[in-house]
């Protein structure tokens, strides 16, 4: 299908996506999801067309086993839709509703395996109006993407321009010290993931685990009893080396993960 022109989606980054789990004949979490995704609407200024989009989004999942996929990756994007040339916003907006299906080609159930972790020079800018939500505009994750095909890194870890851990290039970090659970503080850039919720509020405090929310310098990464990051397409992943330092066991991670897929059975 071709997307009419113009788009401010494609022209400005002026749009918000979501990229859910389709497993086991249902969307994982859509719920948190459409949360953000409300969430970035209110924050962009877009008419209330969530409801619109949980339709669009409810008739392609159910479309999915008809079509042999059992396991895939549900892409949404909402745009501004059309408007005049220029920055400015049209007063009047129809955003447009778009919806990609990927089927799991790369098997990302074996992405659990361990990640090498390596540091992008790439910086995450600060803006504090757009910090959490999971806007359009992802320069800084395609620069910091390409750093990491030329050398050979699973992920990478992206910083701010104060030197703080934000996350990785696809994912929110944790690092797990003398028991307790320590995440990026993400006031300022950065996206709050779905299972990053989740974690802390549901699966962290079901194991009696304390979890902070604060800044992180790269030393405390390297410094770490335990080290994983977390997305909606593999869930939680250990990390076996981060410059010098190396782990080989992941007791906390192996508890959060057992309870992740107790979630999901």
């Amino acid at each position: 299908m071709a997307l009419p022109l113009p788009d401010r989606g494609l022209d400005f980054g002026d749009g918000l996506f979501e990229t859910m789990l389709y497993a086991q004949g249902r969307l994982f979490y859509p719920k948190l999801h459409l949360d953000r995704l409300q969430s970035g609407l209110k924050t962009l200024g877009f008419p209330d067309c969530l409801g619109t989009a949980r339709i669009h989004l409810n008739k392609v999942v159910a479309e999915l086993p008809s079509l042999n996929i059992s396991r895939a990756a549900v892409r949404l994007t909402i745009t501004r839709g059309s408007g005049p040339r220029g920055y400015a916003p049209p007063i009047e907006c129809q955003p447009r509703v778009i919806i990609a299906v990927e089927a799991d080609k790369a098997n990302w159930n074996g992405a659990l395996e361990p990640a090498t972790l390596g540091l992008a020079t790439t910086r995450l800018a600060s803006q504090t109006q757009l910090a959490g939500i999971k806007h359009l505009n992802r320069l800084e994750q395609v620069l910091a993407a390409r750093e990491r095909l030329h050398q050979s890194f699973d992920e990478m870890v992206m910083l701010d321009s104060n030197d703080d851990a934000i996350s990785v290039i696809s994912g929110n970090l944790f690092v797990v010290k003398a028991g307790e659970l320590i995440t990026p503080l993400l006031s300022e850039c950065g996206v709050k993931g779905t299972r990053r919720h989740l974690l802390i509020n549901d699966w962290a405090p079901a194991l009696g685990i304390n979890v902070r929310e604060q800044r992180i310098d790269v030393s405390t990464l390297a410094d770490s009893d335990e080290l994983f990051f977390t997305n909606s397409l593999i869930g939680l992943r250990p990390v076996s080396c981060f410059g010098n330092a190396q782990w080989a066991q992941w007791p906390v991670f192996t508890a959060l993960r057992a309870l992740y897929w107790g979630d999901n059975e």
